[in-house]
């Protein structure tokens, strides 16, 4: 019976447990503690390490193993374990240089992994958890409390409800104050900081006040043009009632078209004046 010895079922084989055991199975070729000499290949931080065990030490227990450190160059760590086992059984040597095979590509693909970024598990302590919570919890009804009773006592104190027996740190009291008297600075100049801007229509206006003048002025010139007129036709009607005829068509002319014109123009003319005639034109056709 061995302690490192393990049986399994399905497939039916035989497996040791055994630290030093150069291939994994339980027979006696591959067993470290049936042969007295025996040699096998470990991994230790990354590094390979070729250990050998011969009769000559098994007296000593402690000095049982002897522990040669391998090259990371994989030619260079297998001409070690030849030079070093070179007098050992051929089986020997070949399982001791496929376990620095295997160890190596172990190490290439936990590199890999290493490189490559994904998702970590972390241990959660659920107890932990619930009692940091429960701490949490009750350390804030207790800080709120606290600032219950704080800001009722300031309240008091302001008002005066103990008159000079209340006894109460005066430092606290005036932090506290001064912090009020802060938030208040700070509520003035926000209100100072706050600017509007208004659109700038006083040009605007200039302009549709020199507009309105020149309309103005161009009416007042118009109108007076067709006093001027008018004159004129009546006159010629007169003269024509006169010598007994009247033309067939008397048309009034086509007013001028607005021209702009300067203030001081407008103002020599003087004020707007509308006159009315009436035409005797029955007079002129009974003659």
């Amino acid at each position: 019976f061995c302690s490192f010895k393990v049986k399994m079922k399905a497939p039916k084989q035989d497996f040791c447990r055994n630290q030093y055991n150069v291939s994994g199975l339980c027979n006696k070729v591959s067993c470290p503690l049936a042969n007295s000499q025996y040699a096998t290949v470990l991994e230790q931080e990354g590094i390979s390490y070729l250990y050998m065990k011969t009769v000559e030490r098994a007296h000593t227990p402690k000095n049982m193993w002897e522990r040669v450190k391998l090259s990371r160059n994989y030619l260079q760590a297998l001409d070690q374990i030849s030079k070093h086992l070179q007098y050992w059984p051929e089986h020997m040597v070949n399982r001791c240089k496929q376990r620095l095979t295997k160890i190596r590509q172990m190490l290439i693909r936990m590199r890999k992994l290493s490189m490559r970024e994904g998702p970590r598990l972390v241990p959660i302590k659920k107890k932990t958890e619930r009692r940091e919570r429960t701490r949490e919890l009750k350390a804030e009804a207790a800080a709120k409390v606290d600032l219950a009773i704080e800001k009722e006592l300031l309240e008091r104190l302001k008002q005066g409800t103990y008159g000079d027996i209340y006894n109460f740190p005066q430092k606290n009291f005036d932090s506290l104050l001064e912090k009020e008297g802060e938030v208040e600075e700070e509520e003035e100049d926000e209100d100072e900081t706050e600017t509007e801007f208004v659109e700038d229509m006083g040009d605007d206006d200039d302009e549709l006040d020199g507009d309105e003048i020149e309309g103005e002025e161009e009416v007042e010139r118009v109108i007076m043009e067709d006093v001027d007129l008018e004159g004129s036709e009546l006159r010629d009607m007169e003269d024509l009632g006169t010598g007994g005829a009247r033309p067939s068509a008397l048309r009034r002319p086509a007013k001028k078209k607005r021209r702009a014109g300067s203030a001081s123009a407008s103002a020599a003319r003087g004020p707007r004046v509308e006159l009315e005639y009436e035409e005797e034109t029955e007079r002129a056709a009974a003659r």
